[in-house]
């Protein structure tokens, strides 16, 4: 008798997209620390490093030539220009991860998730959104590293993003953290399982 290789099941793309000041970034670190198997994808970046970020940690940081020459091989499952820099997903850190039976945690943004959907429409998709405009626009002016023009930009953006929430299978509203991660806890066991 002749045994069938077995192969690993297929690990699940969680993407999570909210607009910035929604508390997207806390709800990622909650999520990670609670589910310690899941990958998260570091984003590719041309920007310079802040002060407090780590190359490999925070970012993979790379030259604009290095990511140009990448869309041109199709390294980027998605990726973007924002304010002149560019950002991008590694495709064979996706499609390796996956295969191998691995789950994923994507942070991007709406423009991002819309061509990874392309590639993998059966992608988790969570919206996190903020309780209020007034909320968020407070969010953003208590973090007191943005001048009041970028975050009159941040709140036009906001409500674009917003206006495209429907695509996602998920929403979540960030008004009380623990019940925020409690819901996305819930929403990562479901497809876990």
């Amino acid at each position: 008798m002749i045994l069938k290789e077995m192969k690993p099941k297929r690990g699940h793309l969680f993407i999570i997209s909210a607009p910035s000041g929604a508390g997207k970034t806390t709800l990622v670190k909650a999520a990670l620390k609670q589910f310690t198997d899941m990958l998260y994808s570091i984003s590719y970046t041309t920007r310079k490093p802040r002060a407090d970020e780590r190359n490999g940690v925070d970012y993979h940081f790379v030259s604009k030539q290095d990511f140009k020459k990448g869309i041109t091989k199709d390294r980027w499952a998605e990726w973007a220009e924002v304010y002149g820099n560019y950002y991008g997903t590694s495709a064979e850190f996706i499609e390796k991860s996956l295969s191998s039976g691995c789950d994923i945690l994507l942070d991007i943004d709406v423009q991002g998730t819309l061509q990874i959907l392309k590639h993998y429409p059966d992608s988790v998709t969570i919206f996190i959104l903020p309780p209020s405009m007034n909320t968020l626009r407070k969010r953003l002016e208590m973090r007191a590293s943005d001048s009041k023009a970028v975050i009159e930009k941040r709140l036009v953006n906001a409500r674009k993003e917003m206006a495209q929430k429907k695509m996602y299978r998920h929403i979540i509203v960030n008004d009380k953290l623990p019940d925020a991660i409690e819901e996305i806890s819930a929403i990562f066991k479901k497809y876990r399982q």
